[in-house]
């Protein structure tokens, strides 16, 4: 290959690595949309900024800057799925020593390994199994609490995965609201890691499954969530709550008012964020093709 091939071959490399630069570019510009779309019932909304390819996530709050935290991103791997600020102005669950505010509510390893929550909720309609567990905390950078009793399983098998869900690594487990107060209190006396308790309405029979053992409340109550919040905190005033946080910043305002410690938040889908990002590259591929050559 001659010189002047090889200067040819290399303009030609130059020009295919800036085509790229400018596709990942737009397709981060994409992403930083996104981002503040779905920011914007927020009342701080957010300033997003690209340095180096990286996204900046910055909040015009009333926090001074000396005491914002100082964002350190890669350049591939970056918070993509933030939790909603709003959920910052909770007080949190002190569990083991560690401060938990956000708890995200998926199953998914790739949310799971994404967010920037402070805890997980891994709670499925099916029976716990172990295998599921351990890959959950095998991708998982933070603390798990994971299902272990409903509909489907109870009694002794209940209590049988609590106690295997802690010696695997779990941060706590989780009771549905449909667990019976036997199988609660069992729970109880066989863990030494949080027993939460979820409840969907404050009634005889849910102060029956929290007097039996609950460490935690996790009220799940769609919209009446506050409300019953607000009954639970009544009834219990030292017991941490957490609770589902709607799906914006003013429900999760109310829902903080109303006495929850902590926040439940459902991400989007991979399935949703994979179509956005596709229906993007579809378009810039149909662009680059009606342009003259």
């Amino acid at each position: 290959m001659s010189d002047k091939d090889i200067r040819a071959l290399h303009e030609r490399l130059a020009e295919r690595h800036e085509r790229r630069k400018e596709r990942v570019h737009d397709g981060l510009e994409h992403v930083r949309n996104s981002l503040e779309e779905r920011h914007k019932d927020a009342s701080h909304p957010l300033e997003i900024i690209a340095l180096d390819g990286v996204f900046r996530h910055e909040s015009h709050s009333d926090i001074p800057a000396v005491m914002k935290p100082k964002q350190i991103d890669g350049t591939y791997r970056h918070g993509a799925m933030l939790v909603p600020e709003e959920i910052d102005e909770c007080s949190g669950i002190a569990v083991f020593g560690r401060v938990l505010k956000s708890f995200v509510f998926t199953t998914d390893v790739v949310t799971i390994r994404n967010t920037n929550a402070d805890a997980v909720l891994a709670v499925y309609p099916f029976t716990c199994q172990p295998a599921i567990t351990q890959a959950l905390l095998l991708a998982a950078e933070c603390p798990v609490f994971t299902g272990v009793s409903g509909a489907t399983t109870s009694g002794g098998r209940s209590a049988n995965l609590a106690i295997q869900s802690e010696m695997q690594g779990c941060a706590g487990v989780v009771c549905n609201n449909t667990s019976t107060p036997e199988t609660i209190e069992s729970i109880r006396c066989h863990v030494d890691i949080p027993v939460v308790v979820t409840i969907s309405k404050y009634d005889e029979y849910a102060a029956a499954q929290i007097a039996a053992g609950a460490s935690i409340v996790n009220v799940a109550g769609g919209k009446n969530t506050a409300d019953v919040v607000a009954q639970v905190r009544a009834a219990y005033p030292e017991i941490p709550i957490m609770a589902s946080g709607g799906k914006n910043g003013d429900s999760i305002r109310r829902t903080i008012a109303a006495g929850a410690d902590a926040i439940t938040w459902t991400p989007p889908t991979i399935q949703q964020l994979e179509k956005e990002l596709m229906d993007f590259n579809r378009k810039q591929e149909s662009e680059t093709e009606q342009q003259p050559a």
